[in-house]
């Protein structure tokens, strides 16, 4: 569907992106992951047209379109802003890229009434100034605007980012819903790791203008191909040297492990200790401190010389308080080298 070979950006002396290779399939809900700087809306923005790669091929459906102007590409955009007319109605905001593309009145409105009903916007909010809606609505309205052109894909830039927490957590399963009902392609940037693995196919994880890893949410969690991925995403326990030398792990390298894959079981007054995962190594530590989330606890522990942070699934039952005594079972499978 979309496909970026060796794309090399420069401005001026500063090279922005390295030999940039992706391919994102038809159908597609695809993020570009990373922190501030590391060239992930770069990267879009070449592939929207904003930005003209000094090396490099931008080929859309099997079509070279690197250096074609950017309202030839049939590529809809959400940027972060959301860039709206904020005098204009909802309606007229929507109907805006029909309109330059001159096509008929009653057309007009059949679009912008159909994409306004899929989008959850009423025919009371398409008759308001975009001033007058929520940050939310607003969000709507950049989509329905992005879409009712029928665009090959879609790229949105941060579109989350100026909303409230809450607000981003429900809109971002809206989005995703939104995106398997229209079954259009997405290129989506985000810095936000939570983001990326609730609502992606599949994730570039960037990093100085270069791309680190590309693969499932569960492969960049799971199985990070990078020390940079794996202490991107998520939380992570880098593993001290009595840890890694009871291990029999290489000492050479850098190990590291989530905190859901170590399993913490109350140490027994006679030793004995309950369900002992096969396979693992057996360390005892000291409960140090316990934040309750609800559905699940995360402790600090205190063990072979470093401290661990752990999380355990909220059961109701196994609860450790500060000061208790535990063993904390590490399986080798479930540590990541670099």
């Amino acid at each position: 569907m979309i496909r970026l070979s060796d794309i090399v950006v420069k401005f001026g002396d500063f090279e922005a992106l390295h030999n940039i290779n992706i391919h994102v399939k038809e159908g597609e809900f695809f993020t570009f992951l990373g922190p501030s700087g590391c060239g992930k809306t770069t990267t879009l923005r070449t592939i929207t047209g904003f930005i003209d790669p000094v090396s490099g091929t931008v080929e859309m459906q099997g079509r070279d379109i690197t250096h074609v102007p950017i309202e030839k590409r049939n590529i809809g955009i959400v940027f972060q802003s959301y860039a709206l007319f904020p005098t204009m109605t909802v309606h007229d905001n929507i109907a805006f890229g029909l309109k330059i593309k001159k096509m008929k009145k009653d057309e007009i409105e059949k679009k912008v009434n159909d994409i306004a009903r899929k989008v959850d916007l009423s025919d009371e909010q398409l008759k308001k100034a975009v001033s007058q809606l929520s940050g939310g609505q607003q969000q709507r309205v950049a989509i329905a605007r992005a879409l009712v052109t029928e665009p090959a894909i879609i790229c949105m830039d941060e579109p989350l980012s100026n909303l409230d927490a809450k607000l981003r957590v429900q809109l971002r399963n809206e989005l995703k819903k939104m995106q398997k009902e229209f079954g259009i392609t997405t290129i989506y940037v985000t810095h936000d790791q939570e983001e990326a693995l609730t609502l992606s196919d599949r994730i570039a994880v960037f990093n100085k203008g270069y791309i680190e890893q590309i693969g499932t949410p569960n492969e960049v969690y799971n199985h990070s191909s990078t020390e940079f991925v794996a202490n991107f995403i998520g939380d992570i326990n880098k593993l001290q040297n009595e840890i890694v030398s009871k291990m029999e792990l290489d000492p050479a390298k850098a190990h590291y492990i989530r905190l859901e894959r170590i399993t913490v079981r109350l140490k027994m007054p006679n030793d004995g200790l309950a369900d002992p995962p096969k396979n693992s190594s057996v360390f005892t530590g000291v409960i140090e401190s316990q934040e309750y989330y609800g559905l699940f606890i995360k402790y600090t522990i205190q063990t072979a010389g470093q401290t661990l942070k752990v999380v355990e699934k909220n059961n109701g039952v196994n609860i450790y308080e500060p000061g208790d005594q535990v063993a904390l079972y590490i399986d080798p499978a479930d540590v990541m080298s670099y």
